[in-house]
């Protein structure tokens, strides 16, 4: 059946489409989420306890009076706990120091962004990468959090800083102002405008919770990295806001039983570049501390700070605000924070914790009762009920203590089982979704390789054999092959696949369509086969007219392709560049070589090659007599002559040229992963000491941009073009990169 190349083109699109959305719902799974929106408190489980009903169905009391959530952007974990923490967070490393404080380093998952970690931090979840397609049209939260909840139990929210926040819960918010993370060089207002509130807010008494986000740290990072010596006053700017919020919140504690709580936290770390998004180490590792005079009795008792995952937070706030844990939450309360309180109220927050992740992971897990953590925390919940009875019989002796210390590991244990079996349920890729969308994209990857010759043709069509592979006894023989291995793993995983969860109607059709274009593929390829046999000579002849170069600029794109392969290849592409640069420049060298000194060799030529060069000749002649009075009129430029005469040296030293540029220009800014943090020639010119140099050579640069645009330019251009690059200089000035000619020292100028 012969099909234009069109429609073929058009075909070929959709079912790339289909294969490539199979790929990407296997390579970036869903997020693990509950199938139920919000928990209530009627869900809330009751106590265990042998023989009978507790009594206590309800939610403990909640743990602090007030709450205040300071989070800091880009705040890296060693600007707490590391040697700027010690310089100039002074207020926060003392209290840390007496050990009256609860000391942790929270990881985060990539995308390490803002929005997704703020979801992270209310939800308890791992938001994944296809949360920014999910999300497009869906900038309001909908997940159950724990701003939710603490409205709907009544709590007084006031909120300052980004307003992402804002757009993430809108409404929930007694009181609110937001600031805009849009002007990326304002490290100074946008933190100011949250302060001025903090005076106010902490006199009153009409809010129990206080979100404050500051985004000037984050600011600072992008514009000069994590070692500026601007890192410093703005840390010490924050270590001020907080010994203002301590101080404040311990004079109103009245009830040494019901305090309030300090927690101090970054969204995400802050990578040796001043960025963030990515995985490393810097960027991952985040501060967590939590002020409370209820861990006073810890003093003395500094330790290193504990690593835990940053979904923990949002279980601990919701238990220590007396708050139902978000439905789809992960994470696992933080043991120390209940350790003040009495054994059966402690056990009951492991419980209620444990229950709300044993019933996330049955609703997303298949062989749910086959997990460690899940039978590890039935069997904590049979001797928490033993534990119950003999407390409510009123024993009180050492082996109901010993009791419940041994119940508490095991709670513990079970809930880090829980909580690591659900976040591998995050990361975990759908490997039979993806390898059914490869071969789908691949299929039609070569059959499109296959027709381009004939869709390029004069008649662009293509004869794609329909018929007899369909009606083969291969195709129907490929068709159970594929049914029977659709069976064989759907019935065998133990997790949630999406290619099994579709219908089995849909599911065998996808399978009929892989077979089909398998046994067309397989059914062009042999006549392709069969029809170059025939024309040998005339294939060799065709080949004979790629040269080395064709053929090296066709496998370095083919191997830079199949590198994106590979996470390391593409964190180091430039290396792949540099590499295939030179390659290219030493094959140019050679083929100009072989063109100026090689084939112009008259002994080197057949009859044939001198006869078509002597045809030639004539014919440029003729051309030349044509329009030789022409060329004598015309007046060559010194440049332009020079260039006409020595075009053959000229040609011959380009590709060593261009080597010598790249080169002087690899040392320029090291980029990648592997070779960042070594000193370079960009962060030579942009470290405070040298901002002569660089001013000298911004300016130099900007000089030849207007020399080499103007002439090209009517008058206002040029005066439009001089004011706009003299704008640049200035801003560049305005904010200390550059100086000012007249300028004697570095010191800032008025803004």
């Amino acid at each position: 059946m012969k099909v234009g190349a069109s429609v073929l083109a058009c075909c070929c699109l959709l079912i790339q489409v289909l294969g490539l959305a199979l790929f990407l719902r296997g390579f970036f799974p869903l997020p693990v989420r509950s199938q139920a929106r919000k928990s209530s408190i009627s869900e809330i489980p009751a106590e265990p306890w042998a023989g009978k009903t507790s009594n206590w169905t309800q939610l403990p009391h909640p743990l602090f009076k007030k709450v205040v959530i300071v989070l800091i952007d880009a705040l890296r974990q060693d600007f707490v706990f590391g040697v700027k923490g010690k310089e100039h967070m002074r207020y926060v490393t003392q209290l840390i120091e007496k050990g009256s404080t609860l000391s942790y380093i929270a990881m985060a998952t990539a995308p390490t962004v803002t929005m997704p970690r703020i979801k992270a931090l209310m939800t308890g979840t791992i938001p994944g990468f296809i949360d920014i397609v999910v999300n497009l049209n869906s900038p309001e939260l909908l997940e159950d959090n724990v701003i939710w909840q603490a409205k709907q139990a009544g709590k007084r929210i006031v909120f300052y800083g980004d307003d992402t926040w804002i757009k993430l819960f809108p409404k929930h918010f007694v009181e609110s102002d937001g600031t805009t993370s849009f002007f990326v060089s304002d490290f100074t207002e946008v933190d100011d405008n949250v302060t001025r509130h903090l005076d106010d807010v902490l006199k009153r008494d009409d809010w129990d919770v206080l979100v404050l986000h500051y985004l000037g740290l984050d600011h600072i990072g992008h514009l000069t990295g994590p070692h500026s010596h601007l890192i410093g006053p703005k840390l010490y700017e924050m270590d001020f806001v907080l010994k203002k919020i301590h101080s404040a919140l311990s004079s109103k504690d009245e009830d040494p039983s019901f305090p309030s709580l300090i927690v101090v936290c970054g969204d995400h770390g802050m990578s040796e570049a001043g960025s963030h998004g990515g995985s490393s180490d810097e960027e991952v590792q985040t501060p967590l501390v939590l002020i409370s005079s209820a861990f006073q009795n810890k003093a003395g008792t500094f330790k290193e700070p504990e690593i835990i995952q940053q979904t923990d937070l949002a279980p601990t706030l919701a238990l220590g605000l007396g708050l139902p844990i978000s439905r789809s939450s992960l994470g696992m309360l933080l043991p120390a924070v209940v350790e003040h309180k009495t054994f059966r109220e402690q056990l009951r927050f492991f419980h209620l914790n444990g229950y709300q992740l044993c019933k996330l992971l049955k609703e997303n897990l298949r062989a749910y009762e086959k997990d460690d953590g899940v039978e590890q925390f039935k069997k904590a919940e049979k001797l928490h009920a033993n534990w119950i009875k003999l407390y409510l019989e009123g024993n009180t002796s050492e082996v109901l203590t010993n009791l419940g210390r041994k119940l508490i590991k095991q709670y513990l244990e079970a809930l880090q089982k829980l909580s690591a079996s659900l976040s591998k349920q995050v990361v975990e890729y759908d490997i039979y979704s993806m390898t059914v969308g490869a071969i789908i994209t691949l299929e039609m990857f070569f059959l499109l390789l296959i027709c381009v010759p004939s869709a390029l043709s004069s008649k662009a069509e293509f004869d794609l054999p329909l018929a007899s592979p369909i009606f083969s006894l291969f195709f129907y023989m490929t068709c159970l092959v594929l049914a029977a291995v659709h069976v064989i793993v759907c019935t065998s995983t133990e997790n949630m696949c999406f290619f099994c969860s579709i219908s089995w109607m849909m599911a065998m059709a996808i399978m009929v369509l892989i077979a089909a274009l398998l046994c067309v593929l397989l059914s062009v390829l042999g006549k392709i086969i069969l029809k170059h046999k025939s024309s040998n000579e005339k294939q060799s002849s065709s080949m004979s007219s790629w040269s080395e170069l064709d053929l090296l600029l066709l496998v370095g794109t083919l191997g830079h392709v199949l590198s994106m392969g590979a996470s390391s290849f593409i964190e180091e592409e430039h290396q792949t560049w540099y590499f295939l640069i030179n390659t290219l420049c030493l094959a140019l060298s050679q083929e100009m070589c072989r063109k100026y000194f090689l084939v112009r060799k008259r002994n080197k030529m057949n009859t044939s090659d001198l006869e078509y060069m002597e045809q030639t000749d004539v014919y440029i002649n003729e051309i030349y007599d044509a329009h030789k009075k022409e060329l004598k009129e015309e007046r060559l430029s010194i440049l332009e002559r020079f260039i006409k005469d020595n075009e053959k040296w000229i040609a011959l030293a380009s590709p060593g040229i261009i080597l010598i540029c790249c080169r002087l220009l690899r040392p320029l800014n090291q980029t990648g992963v592997q070779w960042m943090h070594r000193s370079d020639f960009g962060h030579w010119l942009t470290s405070s000491e040298h901002k002569p140099e660089l001013s000298f050579l911004v300016g130099t640069c900007l000089v030849m941009i207007f020399v080499l645009i103007q002439g090209k330019c009517s008058l206002v251009s040029k005066v439009a073009l001089m004011f706009g690059l003299l704008g640049v200089y200035c801003y560049r000035a305005t904010i200390g990169h550059v100086l000012y000619p007249w300028q004697q020292d570095t010191k800032d100028i008025t803004k």
